[in-house]
């Protein structure tokens, strides 16, 4: 990707989802497995080649026909912090991202040279394309020969046997069954801990739950990021309350700081964008999409602020 980026990018990378080939491994039906994995995320890939590596059978179950999550779908700007804390399995994969880059043969749109984040002298890389990702991924399968069953959803009616409080299999929405005597949820919903009655929590805990400083609201400890820098008209009908407030607004506001509250973290999408114009794909309107969603956008745009919500980062 060239490093010149143009100011509104209008087009997608094509290329990086990864679909079942010559690394998925035939899963035994009738085999009782010592560790069942469901999810094929970073996460998944990682139990299972650590649990090959300590002489154990395994399988991956992913619901959807794609593996590794978040890091084989856009997100390849990593955000590292301390890079020496990071160890193990995830330093491992770091690690092949340097030495895919290392060869000449993996820089296409720009040198290694014109690229700030490749550091010759590194033993690891942070940042990456998805496909690259994918490759690795897909290699350390191959080589551990684990088996991988994609397009499986689990059965959230029943999907479930549990015998003195532990898993004994479970069946996806295809009637498939999977045996085993350790099971991991490696997704990102979670349906397999809720359908096991695993207890959790949903939103931040408060500071006083477990006698800590930095849980739950934090409002005013951060008053300058994340905030409308202009005031902007909530409602439906600009200045008419008893119109409703916009998707995206709620009315009970954030609670005091240090308190609980019922929320999860926003969504937003990790996209790889390009202006190659070969290496794009068009954005497409949407089946059912509603303008309405994003006037709360389009509003703080005409209270005049121009800030944009995409914040690039720089591929190789």
């Amino acid at each position: 990707m060239f490093r010149s980026l143009q100011r509104f990018l209008v087009a997608a990378a094509i290329g990086w989802s990864v679909t079942a080939g010559s690394f998925v491994q035939s899963a035994d039906r009738a085999a009782t497995y010592d560790v069942v994995i469901y999810g094929g995320t970073s996460a998944g890939i990682a139990a299972a080649v650590q649990t090959v590596r300590q002489g154990k059978t395994v399988v991956v179950i992913e619901p959807s026909g794609h593996l590794g999550g978040l890091t084989t779908s856009g997100l390849g700007w990593t955000d590292t912090g301390n890079k020496a804390a990071i160890g193990g399995i995830a330093r491992e994969f770091y690690q092949a991202v340097k030495r895919h880059y290392d060869q000449p043969s993996a820089w296409k749109y720009e040198s290694a040279d014109d690229y700030d984040r490749y550091r010759p002298a590194d033993d690891a890389m942070w940042t990456f394309e998805p496909h690259v990702a994918a490759a690795i991924f897909e290699r350390w399968l191959a080589d551990a020969k684990v088996p991988v069953v994609l397009n499986q959803r689990l059965d959230r009616g029943d999907g479930i046997t549990i015998h003195d409080g532990r898993i004994q299999s479970i069946r996806t929405e295809s009637g498939q069954t999977f045996r085993g005597l350790m099971f991991i949820d490696a997704t990102y919903e979670g349906d397999l801990m809720a359908l096991a009655g695993v207890t959790y929590t949903v939103g931040r805990e408060s500071n006083i739950k477990y006698n800590e400083q930095l849980n739950g609201v934090q409002k005013d400890q951060n008053v300058h990021n994340h905030r409308f820098l202009k005031p902007v008209d909530p409602y439906v009908r600009p200045g008419d309350s008893t119109s409703g407030v916009l998707p995206g607004i709620q009315t009970d506001g954030p609670g005091e700081d240090g308190a609980g509250d019922h929320r999860v973290q926003a969504y937003c999408y990790r996209m790889c964008m390009s202006n190659v114009p070969e290496n794009r794909v068009p954005f497409e309107k949407p089946d059912g999409y509603d303008q309405q969603r994003y006037e709360l956008l389009l509003r703080n745009f005409e209270a005049g602020d121009l800030r944009v919500p995409l914040s690039p980062g720089m591929l190789p």
